[in-house]
C-alpha cells in the first residue's frame, strides 16, 4: 500500500451572533483563526457553524484553498450555517460531493426530525490526490455538526451517516469529523465505534485519538470551553475513521489573548486537529 500523509483540521467557527463589542465577536477572533490555519497548513479544513460572510473572509485569507458546501437550509440560502470543507487546490482535486440532511427526509433542505432543535447536515466530499504515481488514490471526508439538545437526534444522525459511509467502496479511506456535541462514551459514540446497536445496526469506525501512534497536547484533548478558557471538561469534537492508519493526532489548540482586564477570548470555541494521517 502506498504510504502518504495528509493533514485534516476541524474548526467550529461559531456563528457571529455576538456584537462587535463583545470580546468573543468574530471580528476579534478571525485573525487568530486564520493564524491557526496557516500555521498548520491542513490539506483539508472542515468548518462548522460558519456563516457565509465568515466563510468569505476565510476564503479571502486562504487563496490556496477552495471550498465546498451549502447552507443547512439549502443551496439557495446564504443566511444560515454551513458545514464547509476547504481543501488545498494544489494537493487534492474534488471529484464528487454532496450534502444530506440528518432527518427522516435526508434529501429535503431544512428538514428536522427526532426532536432536533434546528436543521443539521453532513457535507461529504471525495478527493483525489494530485501528482501521485500511479494516479487515482481517493479518500472521502464527511463533515458534520450534530444537534446540541436531542440525544435521539444525534444517534439517528450518526446511524444515517454511517449508512452513507457503509455504502462506499470497501477499503476507501473515510474521515468523519466535526462537532458531535456528545462524548465518545455516549450512545452515539458507542454506536459509531461498534459497541452498541442503533435500530439493529452496528457501526464499524475507529476513534482517531486512542489509535494514533503519537498524541500531542494530551492536556487539551477536551474541545469545548464556551469562551471561558480552562478547565476544559468536554470532548465534543471527534475524528472517526475507516481504512486509515493514524500517524499523529494533535489535540485541541486554544489561543488565548487578554482583552482589556477581565476578559479572555479564544481563536475558536472548539478546535481539534489530526496531523499527518498516514494512509
Amino acid at each position: 500500500m502506498t504510504s502518504l500523509s495528509i493533514t485534516v483540521m476541524t474548526l467550529n467557527l461559531h456563528e457571529g451572533e455576538q456584537s462587535s463589542e463583545s470580546p468573543n465577536s468574530w471580528e476579534k477572533r478571525r485573525d487568530i483563526c486564520v493564524s491557526v490555519i496557516t500555521s498548520y497548513s491542513p490539506t483539508i479544513l472542515c468548518t462548522q457553524q460558519g456563516l457565509r460572510w465568515q466563510l468569505d473572509y476565510l476564503q479571502q485569507c486562504l487563496p490556496g484553498y477552495e471550498q465546498f458546501g451549502i447552507s443547512r437550509k439549502g443551496s439557495q440560502d446564504t443566511t444560515d450555517e454551513y458545514c464547509t470543507i476547504f481543501y488545498e487546490k494544489e494537493k487534492v482535486e474534488l471529484t464528487e460531493g454532496g450534502t444530506f440532511w440528518l432527518s427522516e427526509s435526508p434529501s429535503v433542505p431544512g428538514s428536522i426530525s427526532w426532536g432536533a432543535t434546528a436543521p443539521c447536515i453532513a457535507t461529504w466530499a471525495m478527493f483525489q490526490l494530485k501528482r501521485l504515481e500511479p494516479p487515482g488514490f481517493s479518500f472521502q471526508i464527511v463533515n458534520t455538526n450534530l444537534d446540541e439538545v436531542s440525544p435521539r437526534a444525534r444517534r439517528r444522525s450518526a446511524l444515517l451517516t454511517w449508512q452513507h459511509i457503509a455504502s462506499l467502496p470497501p477499503n476507501l479511506p473515510v474521515i468523519y469529523c466535526g462537532g458531535f456535541n456528545t462524548q465518545k462514551e455516549s450512545m452515539t459514540g458507542r454506536f459509531l465505534l461498534g459497541r452498541s446497536r442503533e435500530h439493529g445496526v452496528v457501526g464499524d469506525m475507529r476513534d482517531a485519538w486512542p489509535n494514533a501512534r503519537v498524541r500531542k497536547n494530551v492536556s487539551l484533548i477536551h474541545t469545548y470551553h464556551g469562551f471561558k478558557g480552562a478547565p476544559l471538561i468536554l470532548h465534543l469534537c471527534h475524528f472517526f475513521v475507516v481504512s486509515i492508519a493514524l500517524k499523529q493526532y494533535c489535540g485541541c489548540y486554544i489561543y488565548t489573548i487578554r482583552w482589556r482586564k477581565e476578559y479572555y477570548y479564544k481563536g475558536e470555541t472548539r478546535c481539534g486537529r489530526i496531523s499527518q494521517i498516514n494512509i
